[in-house]
């Protein structure tokens, strides 16, 4: 008969042990989210996949409260994260230490990430935006590929979290 794990049999590490870990050459941005339960859900994916680090940008609420932590379950202690009020400075400043910059997002360049090859000798930030705007206008010029999740239904997006588990999960495939 199968029976669930009980949480002590999952041999899950600490917080401590976390912080040392190499983690995958991944960094999330979150540019201008509104929801702390996006917010939360995508520092629980980001531990769980062993994501480098996530820069809150703009309106993005950040840590600590009560709405994000119940999301995340902890995982902003984890995490390492950091707060950049401009997208363009974090941007740029991602160039400048090898990250190559990949938006989530339809555009009128985006490929399928089905057909986006991960190169595991390169370093990558990916920017989730706005749940009703999308990513920043002054930030696509500076944004080196844009992906998109494929959708075979009516609706024309995905939730943020949700488009970030994909594609963290996708990432960390890849380049663990």
């Amino acid at each position: 008969m199968v029976q669930k794990l009980k949480l002590e049999e999952l041999n899950r590490i600490d917080v401590e042990t976390f912080k040392k870990v190499e983690k995958i050459p991944l960094i999330v941005i979150l540019d201008n989210l509104r929801s702390m339960h996006n917010v939360g859900a995508t520092f629980r994916t980001a531990d769980a996949f062993l994501v480098q680090e996530i820069i809150l940008c703009g309106i993005t609420p950040r840590p600590p409260h009560r709405e994000i932590h119940k999301a995340a379950l902890g995982a902003t202690e984890s995490v390492d994260w950091s707060y950049e009020s401009d997208i363009n400075t974090a941007i740029r400043d991602l160039k400048s230490r090898g990250f190559e910059i990949i938006g989530i997002e339809q555009t009128t360049g985006s490929r399928m990430i089905t057909d986006f090859t991960i190169d595991t000798a390169k370093k990558y930030a990916v920017i989730l935006g706005n749940e009703v705007e999308g990513i920043s206008d002054e930030a696509l010029p500076n944004i080196d590929s844009f992906i998109e999740i494929p959708q075979l239904g009516t609706k024309h997006s995905l939730n943020v979290s949700v488009c970030g588990g994909i594609v963290m999960w996708e990432f960390a495939s890849a380049l663990k």
